[in-house]
């Protein structure tokens, strides 16, 4: 669990990281990748927290 969270955490920074680059050095399929895996790994933590 603390690997799923902390694996979270990591993919939320990069996410941020990403979306603070100027518009022209975004890569959207990154950004969406990302955003997705990060839903999808604090959904499965807060599950298993409940």
């Amino acid at each position: 669990m603390t690997m799923i969270a902390v694996a979270s955490a990591f993919i939320w920074i990069a996410t941020i990281y990403e979306l603070i680059k100027p518009s022209k050095e975004q890569n959207n399929r990154k950004i969406i990748t990302l955003t997705s895996f990060g839903t999808l790994s604090t959904l499965i933590v807060t599950v298993s927290l409940l």
